[in-house]
C-alpha cells in the first residue's frame, strides 16, 4: 500500500481525472512520488466505484484495490442484504478482501473480525474502515479459515474465492479456496450460523450436493441480472431448506419464497389477456411449480416459464398485455406479423433470437414484445405484446 497516494493533491488529481487513461499511460504520473501504474490503478477504480459502493466514492482518503479485486467484491445493495439476513454479537469474515460486506456487518453485529490472506489488502481494508469510522471491525492477515477454528463465533462468512491456480476459474464449491465441503464440519463446529457467498453460476443442486446443514438459499439479482446466492447452514439441519428471491430494481424490490419441500400444484392454460415472466431470481431458483397458484396464473407449458391470466395480476417479474396469438408458420406470419422492428424473447422454443431476427427480418427494439414460445399442445406460436407497469408490488 503506497501511501504517496492519500496525499491530498494526489486525492484531488484522482477524484477529478476526465481525460482517456491512454493519455495518463502516454504522459507518464505527473508526481514523482506515485508510479503511472499506481494512479491509474486509482483512477479507474474510483471511477469504477460510483455506482457499485457510492459510500466508498463519496468519502475522501478513500484507498483502492487492483482492479480484479474490485470487480469481486460485493456492490452495497447486496452487502446490505447480507446484512440483513444474518444477526449476533460476533461475525468472522474469512475471505475479507476489499471489505464492502464487512462495513454492513458491522452495523449489526458488536465485533467484526475481518480475516484476509493478502497482506496489502488487509492493510487497505483496515485503513478504510478508519475513514468510514467502522470502529468496530478487526483486520488481521492471515489464513482466516486457520484462524476462526479454535474460536467460537455467532456467524462465521465467506465468500470462497472462484480462481483456483491450476484450473482457472471454478464453479463447484470443492475447487473454491477456502475449500468449504472438505472443511464445513469443522467451520460449522465453530459457528451458530455460516454464511457462504457463491457464484451465481452455481447449480443450485449441485450445491446441495456438496453442502449439508443447508436451512436458507437466497438468490439476490440485481436490476433483473442474479449477482450472488447466499446459503445459511447450521449444524445438525436436515430439513428442507427454505429458498428466498429478491430481485433489487432501482427504487423498489420484487420477492418470493417457497419451501423445497412444498407440494407443487401447477395449473396449466391457453394464452389469455396477459402474459408474466418470471424475474431472473425466480428464474434461477425454479420456483416454476410454485407460482401460478401463489399469483393465480396458468403456465403455458410444463417446459415453458412463462404465465397468462385473464385479469392483470401482481407478479414478481415482467407483466405484458397480449395484443394477438400468431401460429408460427410462414404463411400466417407473413400475413399478420407487419412488425419490423421489436424485442423478442425465445422459452420453450428450437430456434434463436438472432435466427429469427435474421429470418423475419425484424430489427431490435421498440414498444413491442414477441415471445416465441410452446403451449400446452406443443403448438409454435408468436405472442404479441405490450409492456404493462404494475404500480405496488
Amino acid at each position: 500500500m503506497d501511501k504517496n497516494i492519500l496525499n491530498t493533491t494526489i486525492q484531488h488529481f484522482i477524484k477529478n481525472y476526465t481525460e482517456p487513461i491512454s493519455q495518463l499511460a502516454f504522459k507518464g504520473s505527473p508526481f514523482s512520488e506515485v508510479t503511472t501504474q499506481a494512479l491509474i490503478q486509482q483512477i479507474e477504480s474510483y471511477q469504477k466505484s460510483k455506482d457499485k459502493l457510492p459510500t466508498w466514492h463519496k468519502s475522501d482518503g478513500i484507498y483502492y484495490p487492483p482492479k480484479l479485486n474490485l470487480e469481486q467484491t460485493s456492490s452495497e445493495v447486496t452487502a446490505k442484504y447480507k446484512a440483513s439476513i444474518v444477526s449476533g454479537k460476533t461475525l468472522a469474515d474469512i475471505t475479507g478482501g476489499f471489505g464492502v460486506d464487512c462495513f454492513y456487518f458491522a452495523k449489526k453485529f458488536s465485533n467484526v473480525y475481518h480475516f484476509e490472506h493478502n497482506e496489502v489488502l488487509s492493510e487497505i481494508a483496515a485503513h478504510n474502515f478508519k475513514v468510514l469510522r467502522a470502529d468496530n471491525i478487526l483486520c488481521e492477515a492471515g489464513d482466516g479459515l486457520e484462524k476462526v477454528l479454535n474460536t467460537k463465533f455467532d456467524v462465521i462468512y465467506t465468500d470462497p474465492s472462484r480462481r483456483h491456480d491450476s484450473k482457472g476459474k471454478v464453479f463447484f464449491l470443492k475447487d473454491c479456496e477456502p475449500n468449504i465441503p472438505e472443511n464445513l464440519s469443522e467451520v460449522l463446529k465453530n459457528c451458530d450460523t455460516l454464511l457462504l457467498k457463491t457464484s451465481p453460476m452455481l447449480d443450485i443442486s449441485a450445491g446441495l450436493d456438496e453442502l449439508t446443514g443447508v436451512y436458507q438459499i437466497h438468490v439476490v439479482a440485481v436490476e433483473n441480472e442474479v449477482k450472488e446466492l447466499l446459503w445459511l447452514l447450521k449444524q445438525g439441519f436436515e430439513g428442507a431448506p427454505e429458498v428466498k428471491t429478491i430481485n433489487f430494481a432501482k427504487t423498489s424490490s420484487e420477492t418470493f419464497h417457497f419451501s423445497m419441500n412444498a407440494s407443487e400444484t401447477t395449473s396449466y392454460g391457453i394464452p389469455q389477456g396477459f402474459l408474466y415472466e418470471p424475474n431472473a431470481a425466480i428464474m434461477k431458483s425454479g420456483a416454476f411449480q410454485h407460482l401460478s397458484e401463489a399469483f393465480t396464473v396458468n403456465k403455458l407449458h410444463k417446459h415453458t416459464h412463462l404465465y397468462t391470466s385473464e385479469t392483470l395480476q401482481p407478479f414478481p417479474g415482467r407483466s405484458f398485455s397480449i395484443e394477438k396469438i400468431i401460429p408460427y408458420g410462414k404463411k400466417t406470419i407473413r400475413k399478420e406479423l407487419a412488425l419490423k422492428k421489436a424485442n423478442i424473447t425465445t422459452r420453450n422454443f428450437p430456434e434463436s433470437v438472432a435466427s429469427l431476427r435474421k429470418k423475419w427480418n425484424i430489427k431490435d427494439g421498440g414498444e413491442d414484445y414477441l415471445f416465441f414460445t410452446t403451449l400446452l399442445n406443443d403448438e409454435k406460436v408468436i405472442l404479441v405484446c405490450k409492456k404493462v407497469e404494475i404500480k405496488d408490488q
